[in-house]
């Protein structure tokens, strides 16, 4: 018995763009997305701008979150920062700031999961819930 066919496979290329993933796909920003709306509880939050900047400082899809408030990275880091010139925690226009070794203190009175470190801290609670609604979203089985 003889058989003859032929078997064409897309390149990568295509299959991951039908998938929606890769840069600006629909994967990507619903990680985008999901790491937005998760990460809100673990962000320390006294009027709610620090997460807020999340949206506005991000392109939904990039694959980068950006949180655009000037204090962010000192709350991210956990650290009290202050004045390179005079140790003040209040610098003046265009004095830099430092970060010291004294751990800031975060109010959990609005979220009980705030502190430091905020998107490792969720990325250690919902890696899989993220994945999964990702391998949903690329039509994965």
């Amino acid at each position: 018995m003889e058989f003859n066919g032929k078997l064409e496979i897309k390149t990568t290329d295509i299959m991951m763009k039908e998938r929606g993933l890769g840069h600006m796909g629909k994967v990507q920003k619903y990680v985008d997305q999901e790491v937005i709306r998760l990460m809100r509880p673990y962000t320390p939050a006294l009027t709610g701008t620090l997460a807020d900047s999340s949206t506005r400082g991000t392109k939904i899809g990039s694959g980068e979150i950006n949180q655009t408030t000037p204090y962010a990275r000192f709350q991210y880091y956990g650290k009290v920062m202050v004045s390179s010139v005079t140790g003040s925690p209040w610098a003046r226009r265009g004095e830099s700031k430092v970060m010291t070794d004294r751990d800031l203190q975060y109010s959990t009175s609005m979220h009980p999961l705030a502190g430091k470190m905020w998107f490792e801290r969720m990325k250690a609670d919902k890696k899989d819930e993220i994945l999964e609604g990702a391998r949903k979203v690329a039509g994965s089985k």
